[in-house]
Protein backbone atom coordinates (compact mmCIF):
# COMPACT_ATOMS: atom_id res chain seq x y z
CA UNK A 1 0.00 0.00 0.00
CA UNK A 2 2.80 2.68 0.99
CA UNK A 3 4.23 1.76 -2.53
CA UNK A 4 1.03 2.38 -4.49
CA UNK A 5 0.18 5.99 -2.07
CA UNK A 6 4.15 7.05 -2.99
CA UNK A 7 3.91 6.72 -6.68
CA UNK A 8 0.25 8.82 -6.57
CA UNK A 9 2.25 10.85 -4.34
CA UNK A 10 4.64 11.53 -7.06
CA UNK A 11 2.09 12.22 -9.08
CA UNK A 12 0.79 15.08 -7.13
CA UNK A 13 3.88 16.48 -6.18
CA UNK A 14 4.77 17.76 -10.50
CA UNK A 15 4.23 21.21 -11.12
CA UNK A 16 2.92 20.27 -14.56
CA UNK A 17 -0.37 17.90 -12.20
CA UNK A 18 -0.80 21.12 -11.19
CA UNK A 19 -0.65 23.73 -13.60
CA UNK A 20 -3.01 20.69 -15.48
CA UNK A 21 -5.36 20.61 -12.65
CA UNK A 22 -6.06 24.41 -12.30
CA UNK A 23 -6.59 25.05 -15.89
CA UNK A 24 -9.35 22.32 -15.83
CA UNK A 25 -10.53 23.44 -12.96
CA UNK A 26 -10.88 26.77 -14.63
CA UNK A 27 -12.90 24.96 -17.72
CA UNK A 28 -14.90 23.63 -15.01
CA UNK A 29 -16.24 26.82 -13.43
CA UNK A 30 -15.92 28.85 -16.53
CA UNK A 31 -19.80 28.78 -17.51
CA UNK A 32 -21.12 29.74 -13.47
CA UNK A 33 -17.76 31.95 -12.12
CA UNK A 34 -15.95 33.47 -15.16
CA UNK A 35 -13.77 35.65 -13.22
CA UNK A 36 -12.43 32.97 -11.09
CA UNK A 37 -12.16 30.58 -14.09
CA UNK A 38 -9.59 33.19 -15.66
CA UNK A 39 -7.70 33.37 -12.30
CA UNK A 40 -7.50 29.93 -11.96
CA UNK A 41 -6.35 29.27 -14.97
CA UNK A 42 -3.70 32.14 -14.90
CA UNK A 43 -2.24 30.29 -12.05
CA UNK A 44 -2.30 27.28 -13.75
CA UNK A 45 0.29 28.68 -16.70
CA UNK A 46 1.81 30.52 -14.36
CA UNK A 47 2.84 27.63 -12.08
CA UNK A 48 3.99 26.07 -15.34
CA UNK A 49 6.56 28.99 -16.44
CA UNK A 50 7.95 29.27 -12.85
CA UNK A 51 8.49 25.75 -12.40
CA UNK A 52 10.10 25.86 -16.20
CA UNK A 53 12.50 28.31 -16.08
CA UNK A 54 16.38 28.00 -15.35
CA UNK A 55 16.36 29.96 -12.32
CA UNK A 56 13.93 28.00 -10.42
CA UNK A 57 15.18 24.84 -11.37
CA UNK A 58 18.60 25.51 -10.59
CA UNK A 59 17.42 27.24 -6.82
CA UNK A 60 15.40 23.57 -6.10
CA UNK A 61 18.42 21.55 -7.41
CA UNK A 62 20.86 23.50 -5.03
CA UNK A 63 18.77 23.33 -2.17
CA UNK A 64 18.36 19.56 -2.73
CA UNK A 65 21.74 18.63 -2.83
CA UNK A 66 23.06 21.31 -0.67
CA UNK A 67 25.33 20.02 2.56
CA UNK A 68 26.31 16.93 0.45
CA UNK A 69 29.50 15.70 1.35
CA UNK A 70 31.34 12.68 0.23
CA UNK A 71 33.60 10.60 2.55
CA UNK A 72 34.94 8.47 0.80
CA UNK A 73 38.59 7.74 1.04
CA UNK A 74 40.98 7.15 -1.54
CA UNK A 75 43.48 5.45 0.41
CA UNK A 76 40.76 2.94 1.87
CA UNK A 77 40.16 -0.80 0.26
CA UNK A 78 36.54 -1.01 0.69
CA UNK A 79 35.03 -4.77 1.60
CA UNK A 80 32.08 -3.50 -0.77
CA UNK A 81 30.71 -0.73 -2.63
CA UNK A 82 27.07 -0.48 -2.21
CA UNK A 83 25.34 1.11 -5.11
CA UNK A 84 21.73 1.97 -5.30
CA UNK A 85 19.50 1.69 -8.45
CA UNK A 86 17.81 4.14 -10.66
CA UNK A 87 20.20 3.98 -13.71
CA UNK A 88 18.15 1.52 -15.84
CA UNK A 89 16.01 2.42 -18.33
CA UNK A 90 14.04 -0.57 -17.92
CA UNK A 91 11.73 -0.58 -20.91
CA UNK A 92 14.57 0.69 -23.23
CA UNK A 93 16.14 -2.39 -22.04
CA UNK A 94 13.44 -4.93 -22.69
CA UNK A 95 13.06 -3.98 -26.34
CA UNK A 96 16.87 -3.30 -27.61
CA UNK A 97 18.27 -6.70 -25.20
CA UNK A 98 20.97 -4.07 -24.05
CA UNK A 99 21.43 -2.80 -20.54
CA UNK A 100 20.09 1.24 -21.66
CA UNK A 101 20.36 3.98 -19.10
CA UNK A 102 18.71 6.99 -17.91
CA UNK A 103 20.26 10.53 -16.07
CA UNK A 104 21.95 8.57 -12.87
CA UNK A 105 24.12 6.21 -15.04
CA UNK A 106 27.23 7.29 -13.02
CA UNK A 107 26.24 5.31 -9.87
CA UNK A 108 27.48 2.37 -11.76
CA UNK A 109 29.85 4.12 -13.41
CA UNK A 110 31.77 5.05 -10.24
CA UNK A 111 31.07 1.54 -8.94
CA UNK A 112 32.82 -0.17 -11.85
CA UNK A 113 35.57 2.20 -11.47
CA UNK A 114 36.23 1.34 -7.54
CA UNK A 115 36.26 -2.44 -8.80
CA UNK A 116 38.68 -2.29 -11.25
CA UNK A 117 40.86 0.27 -9.75
CA UNK A 118 41.25 -2.07 -6.36
CA UNK A 119 39.53 0.30 -4.16
CA UNK A 120 36.53 -2.14 -3.39
CA UNK A 121 36.62 -5.99 -3.55
CA UNK A 122 33.15 -6.40 -3.90
CA UNK A 123 30.45 -4.62 -4.99
CA UNK A 124 26.55 -4.89 -3.93
CA UNK A 125 24.21 -4.01 -6.36
CA UNK A 126 21.05 -2.95 -4.74
CA UNK A 127 18.06 -2.63 -6.97
CA UNK A 128 14.97 -4.15 -7.31
CA UNK A 129 11.69 -3.75 -9.41
CA UNK A 130 8.42 -2.29 -9.35
CA UNK A 131 6.75 -4.04 -12.02
CA UNK A 132 5.11 -7.44 -11.16
CA UNK A 133 5.23 -9.39 -14.60
CA UNK A 134 6.79 -12.35 -14.26
CA UNK A 135 9.24 -11.42 -17.25
CA UNK A 136 9.96 -8.35 -15.99
CA UNK A 137 14.29 -6.97 -15.95
CA UNK A 138 15.72 -7.00 -12.56
CA UNK A 139 17.61 -3.63 -12.41
CA UNK A 140 20.38 -5.38 -9.94
CA UNK A 141 20.54 -8.10 -13.09
CA UNK A 142 20.79 -5.68 -15.74
CA UNK A 143 23.91 -4.16 -13.82
CA UNK A 144 25.66 -6.99 -12.92
CA UNK A 145 25.29 -8.12 -16.36
CA UNK A 146 26.94 -4.93 -17.42
CA UNK A 147 29.58 -5.27 -14.88
CA UNK A 148 30.60 -9.04 -16.00
CA UNK A 149 30.50 -7.44 -19.54
CA UNK A 150 33.63 -4.80 -18.55
CA UNK A 151 35.49 -7.26 -16.72
CA UNK A 152 34.80 -7.78 -13.12
CA UNK A 153 34.56 -11.24 -11.98
CA UNK A 154 30.94 -12.80 -11.25
CA UNK A 155 32.48 -13.71 -7.31
CA UNK A 156 33.14 -10.14 -6.73
CA UNK A 157 29.33 -9.47 -7.73
CA UNK A 158 26.18 -9.59 -5.14
CA UNK A 159 22.82 -8.42 -5.97
CA UNK A 160 19.78 -7.09 -3.39
CA UNK A 161 16.76 -8.19 -5.76
CA UNK A 162 13.93 -7.64 -3.53
CA UNK A 163 13.78 -3.69 -2.89
CA UNK A 164 11.62 -1.57 -4.19
CA UNK A 165 13.00 1.60 -2.85
CA UNK A 166 15.34 3.51 -0.67
CA UNK A 167 14.17 1.94 2.59
CA UNK A 168 14.27 -1.61 1.32
CA UNK A 169 17.47 -0.91 -0.47
CA UNK A 170 19.12 -0.51 3.00
CA UNK A 171 16.93 -3.25 5.26
CA UNK A 172 17.87 -5.77 2.31
CA UNK A 173 21.53 -4.72 1.76
CA UNK A 174 21.88 -4.91 5.63
CA UNK A 175 20.98 -8.82 5.72
CA UNK A 176 23.84 -9.32 3.25
CA UNK A 177 26.36 -7.50 4.50
CA UNK A 178 25.62 -9.11 7.64
CA UNK A 179 25.86 -12.81 5.94
CA UNK A 180 29.33 -11.54 4.17
CA UNK A 181 30.33 -10.16 7.10
CA UNK A 182 31.72 -6.79 5.55
CA UNK A 183 33.13 -3.83 7.61
CA UNK A 184 34.13 -1.33 5.09
CA UNK A 185 31.78 0.25 3.56
CA UNK A 186 31.57 3.16 0.86
CA UNK A 187 27.75 3.90 -0.77
CA UNK A 188 27.30 5.41 -4.12
CA UNK A 189 24.37 7.14 -5.46
CA UNK A 190 22.85 10.22 -6.99
CA UNK A 191 23.88 13.74 -4.82
CA UNK A 192 20.40 14.79 -4.57
CA UNK A 193 19.11 11.24 -3.40
CA UNK A 194 22.52 10.71 -0.76
CA UNK A 195 20.71 12.37 2.79
CA UNK A 196 17.93 10.25 2.57
CA UNK A 197 19.59 7.25 1.32
CA UNK A 198 22.74 7.56 4.00
CA UNK A 199 20.02 8.50 6.89
CA UNK A 200 18.19 5.25 5.38
CA UNK A 201 21.26 3.18 5.68
CA UNK A 202 22.61 4.68 8.92
CA UNK A 203 18.81 3.54 10.33
CA UNK A 204 19.37 -0.51 10.25
CA UNK A 205 22.50 -0.20 12.09
CA UNK A 206 25.19 0.75 8.89
CA UNK A 207 27.48 3.04 8.78
CA UNK A 208 29.32 3.66 4.94
CA UNK A 209 31.38 6.55 3.42
CA UNK A 210 29.68 8.43 1.09
CA UNK A 211 30.37 8.58 -2.96
CA UNK A 212 27.83 11.47 -3.78
CA UNK A 213 27.56 11.41 -7.56
CA UNK A 214 25.38 12.27 -10.50
CA UNK A 215 25.53 15.97 -9.12
CA UNK A 216 23.01 18.45 -11.18
CA UNK A 217 23.18 21.58 -9.32
CA UNK A 218 24.74 24.71 -11.29
CA UNK A 219 26.57 27.40 -9.98
CA UNK A 220 23.54 30.65 -9.51
CA UNK A 221 23.56 33.09 -11.90
CA UNK A 222 20.50 35.11 -11.79
CA UNK A 223 21.93 37.49 -14.10
CA UNK A 224 22.91 35.39 -16.81
CA UNK A 225 20.15 32.66 -16.33
CA UNK A 226 17.78 31.67 -19.06
CA UNK A 227 13.89 32.64 -18.86
CA UNK A 228 12.84 30.83 -21.70
CA UNK A 229 10.63 27.93 -20.00
CA UNK A 230 12.05 24.45 -20.93
CA UNK A 231 10.78 21.13 -20.13
CA UNK A 232 14.16 20.06 -19.13
CA UNK A 233 13.78 22.70 -16.12
CA UNK A 234 10.34 20.81 -15.44
CA UNK A 235 11.42 17.53 -15.39
CA UNK A 236 14.37 18.66 -12.20
CA UNK A 237 12.54 20.87 -10.55
CA UNK A 238 9.91 18.34 -9.87
CA UNK A 239 12.43 15.73 -9.18
CA UNK A 240 13.85 18.06 -6.83
CA UNK A 241 10.49 18.48 -5.35
CA UNK A 242 9.86 14.76 -4.98
CA UNK A 243 12.99 13.85 -2.83
CA UNK A 244 12.47 17.03 -0.60
CA UNK A 245 9.30 15.19 0.50
CA UNK A 246 10.55 11.78 0.26
CA UNK A 247 13.22 12.76 3.24
CA UNK A 248 10.30 14.47 5.03
CA UNK A 249 8.15 11.22 4.47
CA UNK A 250 10.78 8.88 5.81
CA UNK A 251 11.69 10.97 9.03
CA UNK A 252 8.08 11.11 10.19
CA UNK A 253 7.96 6.86 9.11
CA UNK A 254 10.90 7.07 11.28
CA UNK A 255 12.84 5.01 8.52
CA UNK A 256 16.23 7.71 8.18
Amino acid sequence: MFIFLSKLLDLLLSPLSWGLLLGVLGLVLSRRRARLAAWLQGLGLLVLYLFSIQPVATGLQRWVEAGVVSTYRPDEVYDAVIVLGGAVDSSATERSGLPEYNQPVERILRGFELLRDGHARHVLLAAGTLDMRPEALVEADVLARQLRMWGIAPERIFTEKRSRNTRENAVESERIIRQQGWKRLVLVTSAAHMPRALGTFEAVGLKPDTLAVDVRAHEWDFHGASWQPRASNLSAGTDALRELFGRLVYRLRGWA
